[in-house]
């Protein structure tokens, strides 16, 4: 098909344009030959007419279909071309914020200018052994490709990472080496993979500054090799560094800053350390403080000097190294300060004792005067004689200047070469990745010399990226057998050799630097006579003479020439440098010790500037000719050497290529600038890629795919069943031109284009079935809905016409009713209107004359009311004058009779004023007196004669008196009714005229008060209304209180049910949480105490120390610290020497840091042998000495003999004991007990004597009862065949056994020897007795004596005192005595009866002991004995006994049991023949059996070689499933039975009451269960694990790359460029393989007895892994993101449940760790537009994070061009609302994840004495009990 015919109308096109570079646009019309102008519809809504080109006539490219927009390799797009390449980009970055893309072999990375979550541990987890073309591009994708072609192919590899500064190429390098160290991990404990992380901060703080472009620029170019062994292990790393930029140490530009490094040292100079380095802020020198910035946002440079200091450390520079490195630093920045004074024009001078250069000289351990001197002189040499001339100020500044650079430069490559020692391995390296990061393609405004080497340097990298891209094509083409076709691409050749060649630049360059007087100029004019116009790729500008211009790969450079030679050159004074090298700092002069050797021109330049050369190292001696041999190289000399060394590095390595794209020049986050892109893209030579790709076959498919994508386009009788025939066939008829395809061995290439037009094509097949189902569909729908309307009209019409002949008829009825109601209501109406007329009439009738008679009836009121005013007032008047009258008249008899009394008064007082008056008033005075006196007198008698006549006269009275008041009470009760009936006739009268004057005052008070009640009435039916609406509103309200009190209480109730709930899920979290962390530190101590064994054996190897071919478990170790030393040393010792015997590797070097800290180990570890040693020896000597006392007993075979003749030589012990201390005691108390006292006591001592009498005559019959027993033991030994005895017994036996006919003298010589080695044990305890009695005896003297002695004392004391007062104290001493002697019997006596009631209770426990044993015996005597051996019925063999469950060994056969039923025991033998648990059963009756025998070094012993052995096994064969769930099941099985049988009421519940009487009796094994615990959870961690590595394999390809259902996920037409280099999958798994892995996981584990709960947990686990893996892989995988892969999703999770439901698991848990992958299947199914969508899924994905869900949205492809894309702002929406949401922002799920396990309590019903041994297990040395 020619691509004129793609042209037609709405096909989308790519015009040029000024602003975006490229523009989108859709045609109008189609496009015939010889269209001069395309009709053109622009996306904006305006139309274009586009004029072709007349000379080429080009159309413009054609646009993908939106369904090939945003894919992950460009090379897959259907039109490559740059529009193309940059709208996919800019799709990718801006929609999908996706920073990676494929190009081919080369990853594009854009510069997000933001901080990504894509870079965690999770994501290198992710990426690690994935296929390059499996995942989505990343730099961790390209660096898993390059450590998986160097392990697979044995061959070096290279990472190329190139770009413009600023575009993240130093970030990149540092992710990709950060992988590396990741993945590989260190092959020593040196921390390898960890220095060569470290070294970045350094290199960036030395090597990195702040630029206009890039906040953290390298301002170098670096290649490191990291270095690895054969088991591809990181050992070690090496760094070249190139073209470091020297200018920046003494000029930054506006904006920029100095290495960052200076800028550290500034911050930190307060530092006590740095106080010596005179430093201050980065403005005070001239060196930091041009640019203007001295400080970067968001940066600390403080912190970062922490960060570079710790880097160094850990990199092995010592801190006098570093203090060195500080030192040097800030001398550079003082020598910056230090500032000239001209002189002349000719000469400078520097002030005296001038600041700067002090410090700088004291820092640098330099003479002052001398430096100071050379700063401002040159020496300059002749053929004949040798002077010295000063200098200007410009050349002094220069010369200063090139010193600082000199020594910046040198101690850069002093800390790298420092670094490079640090990486240095000792051990041989096997292969290596190299890491290059360097400088992209640059152009300036002003380019120099820097810009030129750059550009030399990209010219060379991009001619071996042609070379390589040219490879591959070739060998793709090679390798499917399809006719290779040269393809043209450009070659810059030309363009290098213009630059190195002969006579090229910079060979030019070196010429003219070597002429004494060359300049710039004669430089540049060299170059014009040489090149110009003879070189196509050499101009020279037309405005200038000094400038040139290249044609590079990527642009035109004008490069100008001032200053070329100066840098190329980069000379300092000899004499400068010679100072330096005299230094008393020893560090600096190790700087210098590489110098090669230069002279110094003969004469200056024209323009007066002095070359600067570099002083020789060692003085020079031969002739003076030899000079101009050893001229330095220069530096472009230098770096064209490097730049070939590192194309031969690269050459010889498989290169991977990072292309880093600067998006925009101001550091916004993804925003794209398409000019600066496209202009990086052609810098970078991606472009040239694509154009590569185009120019052959692009598109590539396998047939399968092919057929599974365009079997539309096929009819049945094209499908054959070769696929690869048909898909020819099928071709030959699509496509006619039989160029634009070719068939290769397994894939179809196609030319650009034709995807696209089988795509149009198949999209036309589509859209024409699509039409034709419509079609149809459409038509029987709308026949559906026709036929349905029809039949809905034909019933509606039924009803309706029913309905209005029903409304007809009730019309008719309705009409005669209205006649009839109008008859009735007319009349009514008429009669109503006369009585309301006529009553109207009455009415106004009443009314008129109501009012005339109210008229008539007010006049005469008016009238009469008129003549009582008349009266009232005439009356009125007449009284008012009446009453004047006689006013006037009182008045003026009042005034007269004044008159008249005033004179007599006056008269009166005349009379009073004369003497005769007085002397007349007392004539007769004296005698009035006497006559008065006499008359008292008589008064007096009278008086006498009156008290006696009254006295009569009251008696009288008193009668009379009685009378009359009887009368007068009869009389006024008369006058009283009279007065009453009077004042009741007056009162009635009043109170008739009151009731008159009430009535007429109540009248108007009613009237008031009824005007009153009326207003009261009115404004309470008011006050009642307003009190009934209050009231309504208060019961409203407290309806309202009510119901928000109820609403409150039950909120609450919900609320604390809520918190209540949420609390106890909070503490179920922070459980699982604190059980997960002590799982995981339980799982670090195994990794730790592993790596522990590892080190010990390397220590060994490595220090040689002989180690002893076997040493002894300490058994006697407590508990605790068994607990934590599980590692069985004899079994380490037991591997040591088959280790040993294997050759060991080649001797190679030792890393010094890590031989000093393996020499601190060994010290540390032999203390520890040492202290163990000591411990050894001690319990040894305590196992001798327990041994000495063993040897001592009687070995007496059977273990039910043992312990009753244990018990009876106790009781035997215990009687004897007794005995004596009853005989003892009676002889005190008869000694104790004096005459004088024993009648008081004596009723107490004689019961005592009865008590101790009867228990010692019961003592007497229990010991005759023991005798017998013990006649009877003897006997019963000597019948009882030695078969299985001890050693000793065993060899008598052999030997006695050779005498055939003395075989009664055998048996009875080894009875009597028994009978004399339990009779030597007798004596050997009545010994120990006696010597016990004896020293009681002893104690009991010396108390005697202390009490004699005490007796004399205080006989001579009373002896001192007279006769009475000694009988006193003697009697008070003996009363005191007897009383102190009375308290202690008593006390004794308290004592020896719990004594006695203590032994009653054993000897009664010991009788029914040995009543059981007698019975026993009896009942297993058989017949046929007694007829055989009638001599010795006691000698008769029992019958089968009754079993305790337990099993009986010898301390020596412990390690063979440990072997037999641990070490060699092969799971899948025990789990099919045997009960489940058995091994854990057998060594829990083990364990009964040394408790039953109460030997703690035995239950210590066994318990502790069982876990250690356990341990081994796993370590051995800890990658096989069966055995890691065999000792799993087992270890639990063995921690129930601990627990079932410990006696805790707790664990007691469900046993039987025979299982009770099993429990452990004398030890408390808590402490080993907790043991037991820890190890199965770390065997239940190695199980998963084991599953983890299992299944991995299988989770993508069965969940998400295989079809199960088949057709459903159509194959994007992308071509699926998968990588060539990558390693083919070794085998397709499908849903099946996995849940067939999951029933072969489950039936081991239900064969091996696990607990159900147990299997829960693990089938969780497992179902959490494949949930985990699956969505992480979906989430970094694009073309796994479609709607059809979500249905595939989900019905492969159905299958999983299903399976659930199958095995009866759906409790537990498991279904709801697959919650996030069900979640994240629906998000790809649902719609994905409106807000009720996004409101929709941000409900139903509460299960995903906010960033998986952005992430699905983003990665969400649509597979056929009728899905549609999800808008930005759908997602933008998405985030918005799930903005409130606190999650993790962690992307992927931690498919390491290890749930905390828990061991719920399961008993065993199995009773331990019915539990059989089989041979097989080789146990037959333990026997039942």
């Amino acid at each position: 098909m020619a691509a004129s015919e793609l042209y037609t109308k709405f096909a989308r096109v790519w015009i040029p344009d000024p602003e975006e570079v490229w523009k989108s646009a859709e045609l109008l019309k189609d496009y015939k030959p010889g269209d001069k102008v395309l009709l053109l519809h622009l996306e904006e809504g305006k139309d274009l007419e586009y004029h072709l080109d007349p000379k080429t006539k080009e159309l413009p490219h054609l646009r993908n279909p939106d369904i090939l927009v945003g894919e992950n390799d460009l090379t897959a797009l259907s039109y490559l071309h740059e529009p193309a390449v940059l709208h996919n980009l800019r799709v990718r970055f801006i929609d999908s914020k996706l920073i990676y893309t494929y190009c081919g072999i080369v990853l594009v990375a854009i510069n997000p200018y933001e901080q990504l979550p894509i870079y965690g541990e999770d994501i290198i987890n992710a990426y690690s052994g994935q296929n390059m073309g499996d995942m989505d591009p990343h730099i961790f994708a390209v660096a898993e490709e390059a450590y998986k072609q160097m392990a697979r192919d044995e061959r070096n590899q290279s990472i190329i990472v190139s770009g413009e500064s600023g575009a993240g190429k130093t970030v990149s390098a540092k992710y990709a080496m950060r992988y590396f160290a990741t993945v590989s991990g260190s092959a020593s404990e040196a921390n390898v993979e960890e220095k060569v992380l470290a070294s970045n901060p350094i290199m960036e703080s030395i090597g990195n500054a702040k630029t206009t472009r890039n906040d953290n620029s390298s301002r170098f170019g670096k290649y490191i090799e990291i270095g690895f062994d054969k088991r591809y292990r990181i050992i070690g790393a090496n760094m070249r560094t190139y073209l470091l930029e020297k200018s920046r140490v003494v000029f930054q530009a506006e904006e920029e800053r100095n290495y960052h490094i200076f800028y550290q040292l500034c911050a930190s100079a307060k530092l006590p350390e740095f106080k010596m380095l005179r430093l201050g802020n980065a403005d005070n020198f001239n060196y930091t403080k041009q640019g203007g910035s001295p400080a970067i946002e968001g940066v600390d440079d403080a912190k970062e000097m922490a960060h570079t200091r710790q880097a160094c450390t850990l990199l092995g520079i010592s801190e006098s190294h570093q203090m060195g490195i500080f030192r040097i630093l800030a001398g550079i920045l003082h020598l910056g300060n230090v500032g000239f004074t001209s002189r002349d024009a000719d000469s400078c001078t520097i002030p005296p004792k001038h600041e700067p250069l002090c410090i700088f000289c004291d820092l640098m351990g330099v003479d002052y005067e001398e430096m100071c001197h050379w700063l401002c002189h040159r020496k300059l040499a002749t053929a004949t004689e040798t002077y010295i001339k000063p200098i200007s100020k410009l050349q002094a500044t220069n010369a200063r200047d090139a010193l600082a650079k000199h020594i910046y430069a040198k101690l850069f490559n002093w800390i790298v070469d420092n670094v490079n020692q640090a990486l240095h391995s000792a051990v041989k390296q096997h292969s290596f990745i190299g890491v290059l990061d360097i400088y992209g393609f640059e152009t300036f405004e002003i380019n120099s010399f820097e810009q030129f080497c750059i550009n030399y340097a990209n010219e060379k990298l991009q001619q071996q990226f042609n070379m390589h891209v040219f490879k591959l094509e070739q060998e793709e083409y090679m390798k499917e057998q399809i006719p290779w076709t040269l393809i043209d691409f450009y070659d810059n050749q030309p363009c290098i050799n213009l630059i190195e060649s002969k006579l090229g630049i910079l060979d030019l360059l070196d010429e003219e630097c070597k002429m004494p007087k060359g300049t710039d100029d004669t430089w540049a004019q060299k170059l014009y006579n040489t090149h110009l116009n003879k070189c196509a790729l050499f101009e020279k500008p037309r405005l200038s003479n000094k400038a040139f211009i290249i044609q590079h790969f990527a642009d035109k450079v004008e490069y100008q020439c001032e200053g070329f030679l100066e840098k190329n050159k980069d000379t300092v004074f000899e004499e400068q440098i010679k100072v330096l090298k005299s230094s008393k700092f020893k560090m600096l002069p190790e700087l210098f010790q590489d110098d090669e050797k230069a002279i110094s021109p003969t004469s200056a330049t024209s323009s007066g500037r002095t070359p600067l050369t570099r002083t020789p190292a060692k003085p020079t001696k031969g002739r003076p000719g030899q000079m101009a041999k050893e001229h330095k190289k220069t530096v472009g000399h230098q770096f064209r050497n490097s730049l070939h060394l590192l194309m031969e590095t690269l050459n010889a390595t498989t290169p991977h290529y990072v292309r880093c794209i600067k998006p925009n020049d101001f550091k916004f986050p993804f925003t794209f600038d398409e000019k600066r892109a496209v202009q990086q893209l052609r810098a970078c030579g991606v472009l040239e890629t694509i154009r590569i790709s185009a120019a052959g076959f692009p598109s590539r498919w396998t047939y399968q795919e092919f057929f599974s994508r365009y079997r539309v386009l096929m009819k049945q009788k094209d499908v054959l069943s070769d696929r690869k025939q048909t898909c020819k066939n099928v071709l030959e008829k699509l496509i006619l031109d039989k160029d634009k395809y070719q068939f290769g061995k397994t894939k179809i290439f196609f030319r650009a284009g034709q995807v696209a037009y089988l795509e149009k094509l198949r999209a036309d097949k589509l859209r024409a079935a699509c039409i034709r189902i419509q079609k149809t569909i459409r038509g029987w729908l709308l026949r559906k809905k026709y036929l349905r309307m029809r039949k809905a009209a034909i019933t509606v019409q039924r009803y309706v016409r029913g309905y209005q002949a029903r409304c007809y008829a009730k019309f008719l009825r309705r009409t005669k009713a209205a006649t009839i109601i109008q008859k009735y209501w007319r009349m009514y109406v008429v009669r109503r209107r006369y009585k309301i007329r006529r009553a109207a009439t009455i009415v106004l009738q009443s009314y008129l004359r109501g009012f005339l008679a109210r008229n008539r009836y007010r006049k005469i009121l008016r009238e009469h009311k008129a003549v009582i005013i008349q009266k009232r007032v005439r009356g009125w008047l007449a009284r008012t004058h009446y009453k004047r009258s006689m006013r006037a008249i009182i008045y003026l008899q009042c005034c007269f009779r004044r008159m008249m009394a005033k004179r007599e008064l006056k008269k009166l007082k005349i009379e009073a004023r004369s003497v005769e008056r007085y002397k007349k008033l007392h004539i007769g005075m004296e005698n009035k007196i006497m006559q008065l006196q006499r008359k008292v007198d008589e008064q007096n008698k009278d008086y006498k004669c009156l008290m006696e006549k009254l006295t009569n006269l009251e008696g009288i009275y008193n009668s009379e008196t009685e009378k009359l008041r009887s009368d007068l009470e009869r009389l006024q009760l008369s006058e009283e009714e009279a007065k009453v009936a009077t004042g009741r006739v007056l009162s009635l009268q009043e109170e008739i005229a009151k009731l008159r004057k009430d009535l007429e005052q109540t009248r108007s008070e009613k009237k008031c008060i009824e005007e009153h009640a009326d207003r009261y009435k009115q404004e309470t039916e008011q006050l009642v209304s307003n009190l009934k609406e209050e009231n309504t509103l208060l019961k409203q309200e407290k309806e309202a209180l009510n119901h928000r009190i109820v609403q409150q209480a039950k909120e609450m109730t919900e609320t604390m049910e809520k918190k209540l709930v949420e609390e106890t899920k909070q503490l179920e979290l922070d459980l699982n949480d604190e059980r997960l962390r002590y799982q995981n530190l339980l799982n670090e101590f195994s990794r730790l105490e592993e790596r522990y064994d590892d080190l010990k054996e390397e220590m060994t190897l490595m220090v040689h120390v002989p180690k002893p071919g076997h040493k002894r478990t300490d058994s006697t170790h407590s508990s605790n610290e068994s607990e934590y030393t599980f590692s069985s040393e004899i079994a380490e010792m037991e591997d040591i020497p088959s280790r040993t015997e294997e050759p060991s590797e080649k001797k190679v070097p030792l890393d010094m840091s890590l031989f000093l800290k393996l020499q601190k180990r060994v010290t540390e570890l032999e203390q520890e042998k040492q202290v163990m040693q000591d411990e050894l020896d001690r319990k040894e000597e305590q196992v001798l000495r327990s041994k000495a006392k063993e040897e001592e007993r009687p070995q007496i075979r059977g273990a039910e003999l043992e312990y009753e003749s244990l018990k009876r030589q106790e009781l035997e012990s215990e009687n004897k004991k007794l005995k004596n201390e009853l005989n003892e005691l009676r002889k005190a108390l008869s000694e104790k007990s004096a005459p004088e006292v024993t009648a008081p006591g004596a009723p107490a001592y004689r019961v005592l004597m009865e008590q101790l009498t009867s228990v010692s005559e019961e003592l007497d019959v229990r010991k005759e009862e023991v005798l017998i027993l013990r006649s009877q033991l003897v006997s019963q030994k000597e019948a009882i065949q030695p078969k299985n005895t001890m050693t000793d017994s065993t060899i008598l036996l052999e030997d006695v056994q050779k005498m055939k006919d003395k075989g009664e003298i055998a048996q009875a010589y080894i009875g009597l020897k028994e009978t004399n080695r339990l009779l030597e044990s007798q004596l050997q305890s009545q010994k120990r007795s006696h010597e016990n009695e004896a020293e009681a005896l002893r104690g009991e003297i010396q108390s005697l004596k202390e009490e004699n002695n005490r007796q004399q004392q205080l006989l001579a004391q009373n002896l001192q005192l007279p006769p009475e007062a000694r009988i006193e104290a003697s009697l008070q001493h003996e009363i005191t005595r007897l009383t102190n002697e009375n308290l202690d019997l008593m006390e004794q006596l308290e004592k020896q009866d719990k004594t006695v009631r203590k032994l009653k209770k054993q000897l009664k426990v010991f009788a029914k002991k040995i009543g059981e044993l007698e019975v026993g015996q009896m009942e297993n005597i058989s017949p046929g004995q007694i007829i055989d051996e009638p001599i010795r019925p006691v000698n008769i063999p029992r019958k089968e006994k009754d079993f305790q469950g337990m099993l009986e060994y010898k301390k020596e056969d412990e390690q063979k049991l440990v072997k037999n039923l641990i070490l060699e025991l092969k799971p899948r033998g025990v789990a099919v023949n045997l009960i489940p648990g058995l091994p854990a059963y057998i060594l829990f009756m083990c364990v009964r059996h040394a408790d039953y025998l109460n030997d703690d070094q035995k239950v210590r012993s066994l318990l502790t070689s069982t876990i250690n052995s356990i341990k081994k096994v796993l370590k051995k064969r800890g990658d096989d499933f069966e055995t890691v769930s065999f000792w799993l099941s087992n270890t639990c099985r063995f921690l129930h039975c601990l627990k079932q049988y410990s006696g805790e009421e707790g664990f007691m519940k469900h046993n039987t009451s025979r299982q009770n009487e099993h429990c452990l009796t004398n030890f408390d094994l808590a402490e080993y269960r907790q043991v037991l615990s820890d190890l199965a959870i770390q065997i239940y961690q190695q199980l998963v694990r084991v599953l983890e590595n299992i299944l991995q394999p299988m989770i993508v390809s069965g969940m998400l790359e295989h079809e199960t259902i088949q057709g459903v996920s159509g194959v994007k037409p992308t071509g699926l460029r998968k990588r060539t280099s990558s390693i083919a999958d070794e085998g397709t798994y499908t849903l099946d393989s996995i849940l067939r892995q999951l029933n072969s996981f489950h039936s081991v584990m239900c064969q091996h007895g696990m607990d159900p709960e147990l299997i829960k947990q693990v089938v969780k686990q497992m179902f959490y892994i494949i949930g985990a893996i699956t969505l992480n892989n979906l989430l970094l995988r694009k073309d796994m993101c479609s709607w059809s892969k979500g249905m595939q999703i989900r019905y492969n999770v159905s299958q999983l449940e299903e399976w659930l439901r199958d095995k009866n698991l759906m409790n537990s848990g498991a279904k709801e760790t697959l919650e996030p992958l069900i979640q994240a299947a629906q998000l790809l199914q649902v719609k994905k537009k409106t807000d009720d969508d996004a409101e929709a899924i941000c409900s139903m994905c509460n299960a995903l994070t906010t960033a998986q869900i952005v992430k699905v949205l983003n990665l969400y492809t649509p597979v056929n061009e009728f899905e549609e894309r999800v808008s930005v702002s759908f997602i933008r929406t998405i985030q918005m609302r799930l903005r409130d949401r606190k999650d993790s922002p962690q992307l992927l799920m931690d498919a390491k994840h290890i749930f905390p396990v828990t061991f719920p309590f399961n008993p065993s019903s199995l009773a331990l004495e019915t539990i059989q041994i089989p041979a097989s297990l080789g146990l037959g040395f333990i026997s039942r009990v």
